[in-house]
């Protein structure tokens, strides 16, 4: 098994970490030389001076199993190495050690051996490290104290013993991910603050894309060093040119590449020979134009990351910082649009430049801006982490293709939304498929709701979103003031928040004559804006009809502008006559400045929602559970026993001797059902015959089915009624496993009437899930039926949500259907759909 990774270490320099191998012997003698002797005997208990060939052998051929062995590697050198052993044939307890040369102490290299060692070791079987640590080593008893595992300690004979289960817990998840942050945080910190660019590509004769950098990042004011490399001129646009980057003398922190796809190899290696953190490939020719692409693009990343840097792209746009302390435009746009705080990513670089000169048009102020092209490395989801603390934006705009790591992305927009708003145009994402085969595209934008995300669906609405937020407060509820000086445009405004579920507040909309002149206005907005019952305004203007207007000189601008810059209360305009004031969202049509309204209201709706946590549940058993899948036929109802869910037995049949035989094995009365999946459930068309409580009663009840559906019928013992529930698991492209709700019957599959949120469940998930679908009412007593037990269906739903997060291979799970009454409820069957582990990238250590 290949346990290969590019990681980054706490600085956000990449390196590569692999398994051991036997010709590493020479490269594992050089690192220990290189070794202090303090670092040998901390490790040896010994200066232990060089390492005998006995020992040698040992420590390079490992079996990868009862023995694995990992080190971490930057450039060809490699620089420290992590063992484990486990401590006996079968033994469930394994010894670890690791040792990093002195040069590279500090950065993080211990922990992120020690997670991938404990990867490594519980796929198997191991449960359980054990360390021996001198007590001087304080910083590797930290790298262990530190990593959230629950470590016992003991001392004796000179040496601090440590124990500690290696199963992931929530403390050692939130470790990981914190060191994520950080680490992956700072990387895209070195590529937007760079104190020297280089610049591959720029001919000198000014023509083509690297001369277009070269110029942009010149002439837009950037405050570091411009270095130009070329192999034969000495001046390209204006400066000195270089034939390596490192001859510049001056830090270089950044290149970009615009040169052809076969020499980016050699561009890579000079700027990692200057010290560059990473490189913006602007070259297209990678893994858009083909299978020779895609292989040079993987090679492109693998020489990268052995050197320490970080790529953006290729085939990419660039990036820029308008930091005034940076002033970076190192992109292929001539104009960047003011300087703001509103942190914008966009995968697309074909589409960046008119991204751009939209933003710039509307006036949306950026502070950083990156377009990743083919994203072979920097994504969507490292600049969510860099914009986390950017002091600098408040604001986060993503447009997105694809989604590399969607579970990922949904666990960081979902804490990061708590703080930063994130509105996404997901081009790729939701599906026209039916609901039975998981989210439409309606449910994904909720999904993406649930997760914190403004999901849009055009361009422009993302830059209709993005300027609301930028230049408004968040309304702390949905009742909204129309106000106006023309009734038609006021009436459709109502009309507009009632269809995008907004409440128009009491005694709105208020329309002001059109004769009326600028205090009038300003009055109307004054009183909107310090009314009590309203959250937001939406203001239309109208052109007054001729000689309607009293006051020619009337600024009705600046009586908008003085009421909306001035309050608390977000406010949109449409303005059809005029020009709008700076800092007030306006729109063309009074059905876009509500609809921006009412996602932004969205938002602040779920930010007031407590995030919820993902509870402990009894009677959890992922080893059983995961044993039933793998005999043939899979079996559901020991899947679904390993958490906790009991199925009701099943019985199938195929005669009437059959059907009578199950009948009293279960003990009548019993239920009769076409054994067919699309039939069990529907006693409309007579496929279930209830409560046959004599064996004449079978005999019938299975001739008749027999005739019109087959002869293959399943027995049941009959079960207190109740309400039919689907509860099912599916892995969706954009967030991974999620989790579907609703209520059974054609009617509400027709309808798609279905919940979902993704895996695994937080309690108030669960709870959401029995709340949403529109059929929901019929759990809560409907004409007289008494409520069901919700907090069985929650229960449900969060057992269901731990098996889809932890059993990756489950590509479908079905219970349907679930009755649910008041004292509690019965699962009447359950499907499920096998196949390979679904790649989940979110779920082990640390990688890129």
């Amino acid at each position: 098994m290949d346990r290969s990774a590019d990681v980054l270490l706490r600085d956000g320099t990449t390196v590569h970490l692999r398994q051991i191998r036997p010709d590493d012997g020479d490269a594992i003698v050089a690192m220990h030389a290189r070794f202090s002797d303090r670092t040998r005997y901390l490790r040896y208990f010994s200066p232990y001076p060089r390492i005998p060939d006995r020992d040698l052998a040992r420590f390079v051929n490992v079996d990868h199993h009862d023995r694995e062995a990992f080190v971490v590697v930057s450039g060809d050198r490699i620089f420290a190495v992590g063992r484990y052993d486990r401590m006996g044939p079968g033994s469930p307890e394994a010894e670890v050690a690791f040792v990093v040369e002195d040069a590279h102490q500090g950065r993080g290299v211990g922990s992120v051996l020690l997670e991938h060692l404990a990867a490594a070791a519980r796929s198997e079987g191991v449960t359980s490290f054990v360390a021996e640590v001198l007590p001087v080593n304080a910083p590797m008893l930290r790298v262990f104290a530190d990593a959230g595992f629950q470590v016992r300690r003991r001392y004796a004979d000179g040496v601090v013993h440590l124990s500690f289960p290696i199963a992931p817990t929530e403390a050692s998840l939130q470790v990981q991910w914190s060191r994520e942050h950080s680490a992956e945080a700072r990387s895209i910190a070195r590529l937007l603050t760079p104190r020297g660019v280089a610049v591959y590509g720029a001919s000198a004769t000014g023509q083509g894309v690297g001369a277009a950098v070269l110029g942009h990042l010149r002439d837009g004011g950037f405050t570091g060093d411009v270095v130009p490399v070329h192999p034969a001129v000495d001046r390209i646009g204006g400066l000195p040119a270089y034939r390596r980057a490192a001859d510049a003398g001056h830090p270089v922190d950044l290149a970009v590449v615009a040169v052809a796809p076969d020499a980016v190899p050699a561009v890579v290696a000079d700027a990692a020979a200057a010290g560059a953190h990473g490189v913006v490939v602007i070259s297209a020719g990678f893994a858009e134009s083909g299978p020779a692409g895609a292989a040079a693009q993987r090679e492109l990343i693998r020489t990268a990351h052995v050197a320490g840097l970080r790529v953006v792209g290729p085939n990419c746009l660039g990036v820029a910082n308008t930091d005034q302390r940076i002033r970076l435009n190192a992109t292929l746009a001539p104009q960047l649009p003011p300087a703001g705080r509103v942190g914008f990513f966009s995968q697309s670089g074909a589409l960046g430049v008119a991204l751009l000169a939209e933003a710039d048009r509307r006036g949306l102020g950026l502070s950083t801006f990156v377009s990743a092209g083919n994203r072979a490395d920097v994504s969507g989801n490292d600049l969510l982490q860099y914009w986390q603390d950017d002091p600098g934006t408040d604001v986060i705009l993503l447009y997105l293709e694809t989604f590399g790591n969607p579970r990922k992305f949904a666990r960081l927009t979902r804490r990061i939304g708590r703080t930063k708003p994130v509105v996404a145009l997901a081009s790729g994402a939701g599906s026209t498929a039916p609901v039975e085969q998981g989210p439409d595209a309606a449910a994904v934008t909720r999904l993406f709701a649930r997760s914190g995300v403004i999901r849009v669906d055009t361009v422009a609405e993302m830059f209709d979103v993005g300027t609301l937020l930028a230049n408004q407060p968040l309304p702390v509820g949905r009742r909204v003031a129309v106000v106006g000086n023309s009734s038609a445009l006021t009436t459709l405004a109502a009309a507009a928040c009632r269809a995008q579920r907004l409440t128009v507040a009491a005694d709105y909309p208020r329309t002001v004559a059109p004769e009326a002149g600028a205090h009038e206005f300003a009055d109307a907005l004054a009183d909107a804006a310090v009314d009590a019952a309203v959250d937001a305004l939406v203001v239309v203007f109208a052109p007054p009809l001729p000689n309607q207007l009293a006051d020619e000189d009337a600024d009705f601008t600046s009586a908008l502008a003085s009421v909306a810059l001035a309050g608390d209360k977000p406010t949109v305009a449409t303005l059809l006559v005029g020009q709008p004031p700076a800092g007030v969202p306006t729109y063309p049509s009074v059905e876009e400045s509500v609809r921006a309204l009412a996602r932004v209201a969205d938002y602040a709706d779920w930010l007031r929602e407590p995030p919820g946590t993902v509870p402990d549940l009894a009677g959890i058993d992922p080893a059983a559970a995961g044993a039933a899948l793998t005999v043939d036929p899979v079996d559901p109802v020991g899947l679904l026993a390993g958490y906790g869910i009991e199925v009701v037995d099943s019985i199938p049949a195929a005669s009437v001797d059959q059907a009578v035989a199950a009948a009293r094995r279960l003990g009548l009365p019993v239920v009769l059902k076409a054994a067919a999946d699309g039939l069990r459930h529907r006693l409309d068309l007579g496929a279930v015959r209830l409560d046959l409580a004599t064996v004449d009663a079978v005999q019938r009840a299975y001739r008749d089915v027999a005739t019109q559906f087959g002869a293959q019928v399943l027995i049941q013992r009959m079960v207190p009624p109740g309400v039919a529930c689907v509860v099912e698991s599916t892995t969706d492209p954009t967030f991974g496993p999620v989790v579907g709700f609703g209520l059974g019957g054609v009617a509400t599959d027709l309808l798609g009437d279905r919940a979902w949120r993704a895996a695994p469940l937080t309690d108030r998930d669960a709870a959401g899930l029995v709340d949403e679908p529109r059929a929901a009412p019929l759990l809560s007593g409907y004409r007289g039926a008494g409520p069901v037990d919700r907090a069985a269906l929650v229960d449900l739903l969060l057992r269901v949500g731990r098996l889809a997060d932890e059993q990756p291979q489950v590509h479908r799970l079905r219970l349907n259907p679930v009755l649910a009454r008041p004292g509690g409820l019965t699962v009447l069957h359950a499907s499920v759909v096998i196949g390979s582990p679904d790649a989940r990238p979110d779920t082990g250590p640390r990688r890129l």
